[in-house]
């Protein structure tokens, strides 16, 4: 591999960075490795333990770059609905479209992978917090609208948010609902908030 050149520190720690979070949406956490990071940036192994000597910290690192993105688009996609019937369904409709699936496979090994990686444990956590509330700040506007009737916004949150994660995740395999996902958890959270049937198809 012929010798890389010289960057800034912190151009270079970035590139490596960037470099980590592609390996883990094209191919999943479990190959953002020294030698995966080092192939995709096009660097020696050695380049990238000296500017990321934690492996640990760079897998976590990857998973929030990776996620944080996408609850970003998220965020910007449900900001051009209008009340929290139609920001639902939009949620629903992109998050079980099918297209995401590279970012479910993230989610899926981070899970597993934050057994024994702490760091990336600690930023699952987080991340689950921020989906938490972004739903749950949608299910709270709907019952303030009376659009939802709801005893309990926040534990009807966790329970979207278990759906969405289990449908796309059992996607992963081809099992259960497959390419209807989104109709499938329309239905059923049409029940869980009280709106008429049809309302977040």
């Amino acid at each position: 591999m012929s010798r890389a050149a010289r960057r800034p520190p912190a151009e270079r720690r970035a590139e490596l960075s960037a470099a980590a979070r592609d390996v883990a949406l094209a191919d999943g956490l479990a190959a953002v490795t020294l030698r995966g990071v080092a192939a995709r940036a096009g660097v020696a192994s050695a380049l990238v333990a000296h500017y990321h000597p934690a492996m640990d910290e760079l897998v976590a690192s990857a998973f929030t770059a990776v996620v944080g993105a996408e609850l970003a688009e998220v965020r910007a996609l449900l900001a051009a609905s209008e009340g929290a019937t139609a920001q639902l369904a939009a949620l629903v409709g992109t998050l079980l479209d099918g297209s995401r699936d590279d970012v479910t496979l993230v989610w899926v090994e981070a899970w597993a992978l934050g057994r024994r990686n702490e760091a990336l444990a600690a930023a699952v956590r987080e991340q689950m917090d921020a989906w938490q509330e972004l739903i749950l700040g949608i299910v709270e506007e709907g019952v303030s609208a009376g659009e939802f009737t709801v005893a309990d916004p926040a534990q009807t949150a966790w329970q979207l948010l278990g759906m969405i994660d289990g449908l796309n995740a059992q996607a992963l395999v081809r099992w259960g609902a497959g390419g209807d996902r989104a109709p499938a958890l329309a239905r059923a959270v049409e029940g869980m908030l009280g709106v008429s049937p049809g309302a977040l198809a």
